[in-house]
């Protein structure tokens, strides 16, 4: 994928990304709120919602938005890539001197761009919303959002920071740098804080979900959350090491023991519990190790792959181009 700079001069000055999947419901209501927001900053403006391969009628209602908002273009998607891929495909497409991604479902209040827009006036590359609290979240997503900003943060040499998700604002600059990585094991967070630049932040108030469901089940924000760690750090794997030196050590002092004891005391019969404890456990402990390797390897089977990232299916854009 070659990735060309964006120098030119007719370019909007804020572009706003969203990814969509099965987000129908939601997408009346998201431009009743968005495009008012957006004509209040008097600035040039295109939106760019991403369908990511959605089942239901959100194509058809992005379609009937994009006759009365010239700003709207449409990338639809070929199939379901994950949000990831799909947040990647819009910053790809965004041609603005500034890009906002957000989602869909109006927990990121789009009024708050301006003041987000007014931060990078002054010259900070990227202004980061953080919120002011997890709205919608019960305890144990809670506690899983905090162990895990915990892990990574002493597991990688990238910080996240705190209760800052997708939604923010950055540079084109940034934006270029980011299009330029060629990684396809995306995990966005970490990425924008990878590249750095100089930041700040507003605070905002998370909104309730309009409507419709969150698509992220436990599993998959299990999932999502042991991938980020694997891309960003290598723990995972030089731990392994540290532990079978533990466990070498801990034999060889078994071993010595076991020998002292039959030179003073004479032969006994060893316990059968304890052989099969032991072997049940480095059996175990084996095929984690091999899970994790594995985990690593399929993500360098990717990378040698060379697949792009998504696949376009067609651009709408309001002249009628494709």
């Amino acid at each position: 994928m070659t990735i060309q700079k964006n120098d030119d001069a007719s370019a909007p000055v804020l572009s706003v990304v969203i990814p969509c999947y099965n987000e129908g419901e939601n997408v009346p209501l998201l431009f009743g709120r968005l495009m008012p927001a957006l004509h209040g900053l008097g600035v040039t403006v295109e939106v760019i919602c991403v369908n990511d391969g959605s089942s239901d009628d959100t194509l058809a209602r992005l379609l009937a938005v994009q006759k009365s908002e010239p700003s709207l273009r449409i990338v639809d998607l070929s199939r379901n890539f994950g949000k990831e891929k799909a947040l990647s495909a819009g910053l790809f497409h965004s041609r603005g001197q500034a890009v906002v991604p957000m989602d869909a479902d109006l927990q990121h209040p789009p009024e708050v761009i301006g003041e987000m827009l007014a931060k990078w006036r002054e010259g900070w590359d990227v202004v980061f919303a953080r919120r002011d609290a997890r709205t919608g979240q019960g305890m144990k997503e809670r506690a899983f959002a905090r162990a895990f900003y915990w892990v990574f943060d002493h597991l990688s040499d990238v910080r996240l920071p705190r209760e800052v998700g997708d939604f923010r604002l950055m540079d084109r600059r940034v934006i270029d740098t980011i299009n330029e990585m060629p990684e396809r094991s995306r995990f966005m967070k970490g990425i924008f804080a990878w590249v750095g630049f100089n930041h700040t932040e507003i605070i905002y108030h998370q909104g309730e979900r309009a409507a419709g469901t969150s698509k992220f089940s436990s599993i998959k924000l299990l999932r999502f959350a042991f991938d980020g760690l694997t891309s960003f750090s290598n723990f995972p794997l030089r731990v392994w090491g540290v532990i079978g030196a533990v466990i070498s050590s801990l034999a060889f002092f078994y071993i010595l023991f076991r020998i002292i004891r039959t030179l003073v005391w004479g032969i006994d019969v060893p316990g059968y519990e304890s052989i099969l404890v032991s072997v049940l456990f480095l059996g175990g402990m084996q095929l984690l190790t091999l899970g994790i390797i594995g985990d690593y390897l399929g993500r360098v089977f990717d990378e040698v792959k060379g697949r792009p990232l998504f696949i376009v299916r067609r651009l709408y854009e309001h002249d009628g181009r494709e």
